[in-house]
């Protein structure tokens, strides 16, 4: 359903009948409420005195929104002029209290001293026109009253709507940082995806260009190994495709149904490829006193597949040692070779970096380089404490 529109005026119109019926009410009420006796000690100014400054001092509420202090010390002003001249007692004193509402309520803290001195200005020519010209005692009590709780009500609307505006700052704050956190969260599965698609193609790719390489040398030469090699590239090209299709299947469904996330499990499933691809592959990989971190677990293996697919690129005909130390906080990872390749880092390629923005994210740290005595190592320390 849709909510029926309500017209409403304009705040300057508002204002316009506000101050009409103010002036009005002021002239008109004094004139019901004073006695005849209070008239008569007028002089023929005083007559047109108190009802121009009745009229003023409402009127003059048409701007009280625009000039609220300006308006409240004029209101003090005519006030005090009023009282202190004797004229007529009566309903004059309403433009005051709404001006002093509007000064607390609308008005600029900054002015605050002045507001204090016009309300102490205030009282102070009420109590000095009641002992001039002696009126009901009720009258001053109630005008004294009736100021103060103009000045606390118009303080407490103030508060109300800072309060309501720090609320929606607040809000519209958190809503920019839930937003924030999801472009945060966003970009960090993006590189997440970028680097098992990494690791999975170029492991894969290293593997058939070196069984290429083969095929075509032995050819001619041995016919017969060239149909163990071609099914060493099917069976490769085949797991590297599964794998890239539970990776990217994160980027259209949440199902349970792809292809578990590759560990440590499948370390010999690595060293065979790497022996089949003409490495000499040693694994020494002890079994895990207890079940590793999911995160730890799967960085572990690609850390592992990318130093074995650099061997396979750089190191050339080589021995490779694999080893994984479990320490009490952490798991250790060491990969070294002893060819005369470069890791392939410096170029173009991202594997090394990419090693280490995974340690980096689990809290760990991994090193790599060439090895004094030839060949080159990689050492990457993942914490278990953390990753848990």
């Amino acid at each position: 359903m849709t909510a029926l529109y309500r017209p409403r005026l304009p705040v300057w119109a508002q204002d316009l009948l506000l101050a009409v019926f103010v002036a009005f009410m002021q002239v008109q009420g004094t004139r019901q409420i004073a006695t005849q006796e209070q008239f008569d000690r007028l002089s023929v100014v005083g007559v047109y005195a108190h009802a121009v400054l009745l009229v003023l001092s409402g009127l003059i509420l048409v701007v009280r929104r625009r000039w609220p202090l300006q308006v409240f010390v004029f209101e003090v002003a005519t006030s005090v002029m009023y009282y202190g001249s004797g004229y007529p007692d009566g309903p004059n004193w309403v433009g005051v209290f709404i001006a002093l509402y509007t000064v607390t309520a609308y008005g600029d803290l900054r002015w605050a001293w002045v507001v204090r001195a016009g309300l102490v200005t205030l009282v102070g020519g009420w109590v000095v026109a009641a002992v001039m010209y002696p009126p009901d005692i009720g009258w001053l009590a109630f005008r004294i009253g009736t100021a103060t709780m103009a000045a606390v009500l118009g303080a407490s609307v103030r508060m109300r709507r800072e309060l309501a505006a720090e609320a929606q700052e607040r809000a519209e704050r958190a809503e920019r940082t839930r937003e924030e956190e999801a472009r945060r969260r966003v970009d960090a599965e993006r590189l997440h995806i970028a680097r098992e698609v990494h690791d999975t193609v170029a492991h894969a790719i290293a593997v058939i260009n070196v069984q290429a390489g083969v095929t075509a040398h032995v050819l001619d030469k041995r016919p017969e190994q060239v149909r163990e090699t071609l099914r060493t590239i099917e069976l490769t090209s085949a797991r590297a495709l599964r794998e890239l299709r539970a990776t990217l299947g994160v980027l259209r469904d949440t199902e349970d149904g792809r292809a578990p996330t590759p560990g440590l499990d499948r370390v010999e499933e690595l060293a065979g490829l790497a022996r089949e691809a003409g490495l000499d592959v040693k694994v020494d990989v002890a079994a895990p006193p207890r079940e590793l971190p999911s995160a730890v677990d799967q960085a572990a293996y690609r850390i592992l597949q990318e130093s074995i697919t650099n061997a396979i690129r750089h190191a050339g005909p080589a021995r490779v040692t694999v080893e994984v130390q479990y320490q009490p906080s952490d798991l250790r990872i060491r990969v070294t070779d002893d060819g005369s390749g470069c890791d392939g880092g410096g170029g173009a390629g991202r594997g090394i970096e990419g090693m280490r923005e995974r340690c980096a994210l689990l809290g760990g740290d991994l090193t790599a380089g060439p090895r004094t005595g030839g060949g080159f190592e990689v050492y990457a320390r993942l914490p278990l404490a953390d990753a848990a």
